[in-house]
């Protein structure tokens, strides 16, 4: 069906392939690209609707929005029109996060504005606390993790929501992250913002009382966020949890089970109605969320954090119930995925040996010292601290001080220290005494991946510009910039040999550059959701690539052909490791476990838990702490959201 876009048509419903509306004529093509299928939504501004582009042969679903204010005795058009056009230029700028929809088009057709964005299967939290008990403290404790990180991002673009409530966090039917929809109540905060009264806006029963008298901060999103939560704990209107005469929420009392003193604190504060004593950043909340006290409090299960065993459960059924060969290249339509296979017994079992405590927030990535001896930690609580392998002993901290630190390299002599974190620069710090040696900047947005050439003389650095930088580190300039992929760089890798490098990126594609040209070579193609993780063997044939898809692809590097797909995993697997003999790949994943596979035949050998949260990153070395007299053995060391590093060894 096309549906005619004329707010005035009596009869909007038109044949499949009609280019105008049988009734009123109105064009039915919007741009010559989106056809609008049926309308879903209506709001004071407009209308939404379900759309299709037929630009694109695979005619992928998007929504159109239109403006069209339903009451201008109440909303001053031209207001509402200047909102319409500031919610395309913000979601230009803030689209590209993957919790927040993607802009696809702004224009004007037939005397109406017009965004298109990309649409997002799945239900909103308001649907899904009609179909379901209200929200255990675990699942809103998994939920602020989840949403907390996108508001820190449109913050720190100066941009306040102004409108978070259930009906705007819509849950994604495949990886089951939390994205945060409709920006057309987001401001834009300038430097003199803070001291002028501007417009009340956003749903009243959400609103912060500063918002409510025009005069909202990024601290009033928090506010919202903190009555989003309270109501999907109790499921009770917002307006009948607030006590009037007290002038305060009671909640707690509407809980259907005891809530931890822990987490009720965090939403107290969240619910503050004076702001200096609420939350001032989203930072502050993700830092007392995943404070070990307030997971102790959680009473976490030593298997994986129970927090929503339906998303886990879920999402492995959405994933078993799709055929993924009918989008595998011809060359591998035929082969199976080796994920059902059982764990050997044959290989003694694995333990964790440590758990290292020190860090206040998530442990994004981890790389061990060529020399065995020590490892590295880089985390959100804007630290990067080095240990002591044998023993877990914390030898010193690097406090970067710029920003959580998304991704840490060694270099092959061990010297140096390469690290980059929520800015544009990558850092060089001396490995033993921390000393900044270095900064690198040339990237316009984030660096998300680091990575050192196999003779130290090359830096390579992913980011969400959408480029590769080689870097010649003796002279700190870029030799290459490398374009091509179309959405961010997160993943990035060297061949042993130094004559390859290869990215990955949310564009669901991994290219292959030639390392000292910076030519491209090949484009893989096969995963269908952004790939996190990319790791050579150590003889440079087999390139193993981890995707939020939730499976492992092995590639053969001389033709470029995919290998196997490996599956297995309950969610999206996020890191990669080889151990040094080439024998064994360690994958570390969304459903907190890590996976031992036999790199050979891709049988899964092992699964270690113990994590309560996501696990973030994974690196693997020979055991110099083992026995001189036992066999060859290896250590694996893991980094988590719960804000621990893990130790692992085999038994004997």
């Amino acid at each position: 069906m096309s549906y005619c876009l004329n707010p005035y048509c009596r009869t909007p419903k038109n044949p499949d392939t009609a280019r105008f509306c049988s009734t009123c004529g109105f064009k039915l093509l919007l741009g010559d690209r989106y056809r609008a299928l049926q309308a879903i939504g209506r709001g004071g501004f407009g209308r939404t609707f379900l759309a299709v582009d037929e630009y694109k042969p695979s005619r992928p679903t998007c929504v159109i929005k239109q403006f069209f204010p339903q009451n201008y005795s109440v909303h001053d058009p031209e207001h509402a029109r200047d909102l319409f056009r500031r919610e395309a230029v913000q979601l230009e700028a803030l689209g590209e996060h993957p919790q927040i929809p993607a802009l696809l088009a702004h224009f004007e057709q037939e005397e109406f504005q017009y965004l298109v964005q990309e649409f997002i299967d799945g239900a909103n939290l308001l649907q899904e606390t009609a179909k379901r008990d209200p929200f255990s403290e675990e699942q809103i404790w998994y939920l602020l993790n989840d949403l907390l990180p996108v508001i820190t991002f449109i913050h720190s673009h100066h941009v306040i929501h102004r409108d978070i409530k259930p009906q705007n966090i819509i849950r994604r039917a495949t990886t089951k992250q939390c994205v945060l929809v409709d920006f057309g109540a987001a401001k834009t905060l300038s430097a003199s913002d803070s001291s002028q009264t501007g417009t009340s806006i956003g749903s009243p029963a959400f609103a912060a009382p500063e918002q409510a008298i025009g005069r909202a901060v990024f601290a009033s999103d928090l506010y919202s966020l903190g009555v989003t939560c309270i109501y999907l704990l109790t499921r009770i209107p917002p307006a009948d949890l607030y006590d009037t005469e007290e002038g305060g929420w009671q909640w707690q009392q509407h809980l259907k089970h005891p809530m931890s003193l822990a987490l009720g604190k965090i939403l107290d504060k969240l619910l503050q109605s004076a702001v200096k004593r609420r939350y001032q950043s989203a930072a502050d909340v993700l830092r007392d969320l995943n404070a070990p006290s307030v997971m102790g409090a959680l009473k976490l299960s030593a298997d994986g954090y129970q927090f929503q065993p339906s998303i886990r459960v879920d999402a492995v059924r959405r994933a078993r119930s799709h055929d993924h060969s009918t989008h595998l290249p011809a060359a591998v339509e035929t082969m199976a995925p080796v994920s059902q296979l059982a764990p050997s017994t044959a290989a003694p079992p694995w333990v964790c040996t440590q758990t290292l405590t020190e860090h206040s927030s998530w442990v994004r990535s981890v790389v061990i010292h060529p020399n065995g001896k020590s490892f590295a930690s880089g985390s959100g609580d804007r630290t990067i601290k080095l240990w002591d392998l044998a023993t877990g002993k914390l030898r010193h901290t690097i406090a970067a001080n710029a920003g959580w630190i998304r991704a840490i390299a060694v270099s092959p002599d061990g010297q140096t220290l390469a690290s980059c974190n929520n800015d544009r620069r990558v850092m060089l710090w001396h490995w033993e005494t921390g000393e900044r040696l270095q900064t690198l900047d040339g990237h316009t947005d984030w660096a998300r991946a680091v990575c050192f050439s196999s003779d130290g003389q090359l830096l390579a650095s992913g980011s969400q510009d959408k480029t590769v930088r080689l870097w010649q580190l003796s002279t700190g300039t870029v030799a290459h910039a490398l374009t091509g992929h179309t959405h961010w760089v997160i993943a990035i890798a060297f061949s042993p040999d130094g004559r390859t490098i290869v990215s990955g990126s949310r564009d669901k594609t991994i290219r292959v550059w030639n390392g000292k040209t910076g030519a491209l070579v090949r484009v893989l193609e096969g995963h269908q959701d952004a790939i996190n993780a990319i790791v050579f063997s150590p003889d440079g044939r087999v390139l193993a690539s981890a995707s939020d898809d939730g499976t492992i692809r092995l590639w053969d590097m001389p033709t470029g052909k995919l290998k196997q797909v490996l599956t297995g995993h309950e969610g999206a697997v996020n890191a990669l490791a080889i151990a040094p003999d080439g024998n064994t790949l360690v994958s570390a994943s969304q459903d907190t476990t890590l996976k031992l596979w036999s790199l050979k035949t891709g049988a899964l050998m092992h699964s270690l838990t113990g994590h309560t949260n996501w696990v973030w990153s994974v690196a693997v070395s020979a055991d110099v702490a083992a026995s001189a007299s036992s066999p060859p053995s290896t250590v694996i060391v893991s980094g988590s959201w719960d804000a621990t590093v893990k130790i692992w060894r085999q038994t004997d």
